[in-house]
């Protein structure tokens, strides 16, 4: 085995990245390759098979090809239709593109309206009164656990691990706006499934603070020149432990376990979790 950057290239020429290493696009500072993390029965998640992002309203041009080198064949869209139409994937070489909305049957959600909430500086002071005295938090936290029993979000994540059982795995990418909410708890339910050790799960989902809050200065500074406190964004742009609690509460209340979430609400039985865990586990 030999080390590239935050690489191993092992003998047989697998390439394991290092568990939550910079994004592989470097105008998506919050996109990043779930490979590398180690299972309890001490194998890893594949490399270069499943990604993680953002949507792709601030790819570079000059990082277009080495997007398209990733070799993806099945982006996941888990927004609405509204911002799907509004910020397009690109078209990729032999890419399928699947939109799942997850929070269609949401009465409110800020994770799905945060472009709506900051756009217009007449809605600051609002949105001050409305972000203050940690609502922010408890009105995203309120989201998570939506997400485990919500109608379109037991669909839209019972398609994409769905597409995820192929004979042969191919590198697909789930993405939402900003890549961590909806996003997370995809990422968060899938290292969680194969495996993964709970706390390098919330390592990862974390990792959105340091990837993600710095490329949104502009919003931050935007808000506060319209008269906002930036400090309330933090919650709402950022995540927060707190929100990845909320989601494994309700899925433990509701379902007893990962596993059983996964059956009873995702329709995907113990042979295809099984199956899951030899697509995207190999030993280190």
């Amino acid at each position: 085995m030999r080390c590239v950057a935050d690489r191993a290239i092992c003998d047989d020429g697998r390439v394991i990245v290092s568990p939550g290493g910079p994004s592989p696009i470097a105008s998506l500072p919050n996109m990043r390759d779930l490979g590398g993390w180690p299972t309890a029965d001490g194998r890893i998640v594949r490399s270069g098979q499943l990604f993680r992002s953002t949507d792709f309203s601030s790819l570079a041009a000059d990082d277009v090809p080495t997007l398209e080198r990733l070799g993806l064949r099945t982006l996941y869209d888990l927004r609405s239709a509204h911002e799907r139409e509004a910020i397009p994937d690109p078209e990729l070489p032999g890419a399928t593109h699947i939109g799942l909305d997850v929070l269609a049957d949401a009465q409110m959600s800020i994770p799905a309206n945060i472009g709506a909430v900051l756009s217009d500086p007449k809605t600051v002071a609002l949105a001050g009164e409305a972000l203050s005295g940690g609502k922010a938090r408890e009105l995203i936290a309120g989201t998570y656990r939506e997400m485990i029993t919500l109608p379109s979000s037991v669909a839209a994540y019972s398609a994409l691990f769905r597409g995820l059982l192929g004979d042969e795995p191919t590198p697909a990418l789930f993405h939402c706006t900003t890549g961590k909410d909806r996003t997370g708890w995809a990422a968060a339910s899938f290292l969680t499934l194969v495996g993964v050790d709970e706390e390098d799960v919330y390592r990862d989902y974390l990792l959105t603070n340091e990837r993600l809050i710095p490329a949104l200065k502009p919003i931050f500074d935007g808000f506060a020149a319209a008269g906002g406190d930036p400090e309330l964004l933090v919650p709402v742009l950022g995540v927060d432990r707190v929100y990845l609690d909320a989601a494994f509460d309700e899925m433990r209340s509701q379902f007893d376990g990962i596993e059983h979430y996964f059956e009873a609400a995702l329709g995907i039985g113990p042979l295809d979790q099984e199956k899951l865990r030899e697509n995207f586990l190999v030993e280190p």
